[in-house]
């Protein structure tokens, strides 16, 4: 528009042939009309999500009606404008009022550092943004968990709570693996369902809960399982340390698990048993007592175990004389073997016979009565 233009139209306002309100076709939105937002410049981590909130303020007595763009960015960085749960393009604004809309800016995650400069345009009015990306992109996985190690006796099962994040722009399917010592039970829960693999979206992250369970007979200590998500272009690991505490565990038994026998009133009986350290603690001091009939007696050999690993089993001899005034008949017999920290015991039912000299005895009793009732019946029989 010349000098000579700008001055007639002056002049054709004041004369009121043109109203005061007229503005030029290539000014549609007036410059009093302005983009806001409090956060223009930021810092953030490669793959981060920025979500801004900005005004377009409309100070004239208008209604302003704006095109929304936004210039600058490259295609890897994904944006979009939203206001009242819709996808904007285009937003009016009354007289002296204004209107929110949010701008999401995707960050992708192969990116350099450095300081991304773009511009929020709504017609003519421009909100100059900076974002500074404080480190180098990276195109991998993490498998992280807040509390990588726990601790319990040897019965318990533990479970751990992981995060598998794929920092990658493609979905990826894990594969799911623990390098655990031999006996050990690894069990991967993707969202709390038994598998072996799980599938995670771009740049998205997925729970994995891990159950590990030792085995029966491990010892107390600490133990470390490397956990592995794999794919063939990606893969992250995790180390968990499970802490197993002492168990005190015995079983007082016999090789054949057999806990009854036989003896005569008077013999002795040997009896093999079998001590067990089904726990996770070494035992000590191994004490071997019985709870027998009256005038019974039963000794040990050994007297006593001095010490037992966990897993182990030691043999003892257990030598029973019978009394020789015990009566035909079933006897129980208690056996114990007791630690400061754990008992156990072993019943056995005995059974009693009489003495093989008894026997003849009986026998020739029965001879004689039968002998004397024969004499009488020749003697006395005819009359």
């Amino acid at each position: 528009m010349t000098m000579r233009t700008n001055y007639f139209l002056l002049l054709a306002m004041l004369l009121g042939v043109i109203p005061m309100s007229y503005t030029h076709a290539n000014d549609s939105i007036p410059k009093s009309v302005i983009l806001y937002t409090p956060y223009t410049k930021i810092s953030v981590s490669p793959g981060a999500s920025i979500d801004y909130s900005i005004d377009l303020i409309n100070n004239t007595d208008q209604l302003t009606n704006a095109n929304l763009s936004v210039s600058g960015l490259s295609s890897s960085w994904k944006h979009e404008m939203k206001s009242g749960g819709w996808s904007l393009s285009q937003l009016s604004v009354l007289p002296k009022e204004k209107k929110t809309f949010n701008l999401k800016v995707e960050v992708p995650l192969k990116v350099n550092k450095g300081n991304y400069h773009f511009v929020v345009y709504a017609g003519n009015a421009k909100l100059p943004l900076d974002v500074v990306v404080a480190q180098k992109g990276t195109y991998q996985t993490e498998f992280t968990t807040d509390q990588p190690n726990m601790q319990g006796n040897s019965k318990s099962t533990f479970t751990f709570s992981a995060t598998l994040k794929n920092q990658t722009a493609d979905q990826q399917l894990y594969a799911l693996m623990a390098n655990a010592p031999r006996g050990w039970n690894v069990v991967f829960k993707p969202n709390y369902k038994q598998a072996t693999s799980a599938q995670v979206e771009a740049n998205s992250t997925q729970n994995v809960s891990i159950d590990i369970t030792p085995p029966a007979n491990v010892e107390a200590g600490s133990y470390k399982i490397p956990v592995r998500a794999a794919t063939g272009t990606t893969s992250a690991e995790l180390e968990l340390e499970v802490v197993v505490t002492g168990s005190y565990q015995m079983e007082l038994t016999t090789p054949r698990g057999l806990l009854s026998t036989d003896v005569t009133a008077g013999d002795v009986k040997k009896i093999e048993l079998e001590v067990r350290n089904t726990g996770s603690s070494l035992l000590k001091d191994i004490q071997l007592s019985a709870n027998k009939p009256a005038d019974w007696e039963v000794t040990f050999e050994p007297s006593k175990v001095d010490a037992l690993k966990a897993g182990e089993t030691s043999t003892v001899m257990a030598t029973l004389k019978a009394s020789k005034k015990a009566l035909p008949g079933d006897y129980v017999t208690t056996i114990m073997a007791k630690t400061p920290e754990v008992n156990a015991d072993a019943q056995f039912r005995i059974a009693v016979k009489t003495p093989m000299i008894w026997g003849w005895v009986g026998v020739l009793i029965i001879i004689a009565t039968i002998g004397v009732v024969y004499y009488l019946f020749r003697k006395y029989g005819r009359r």
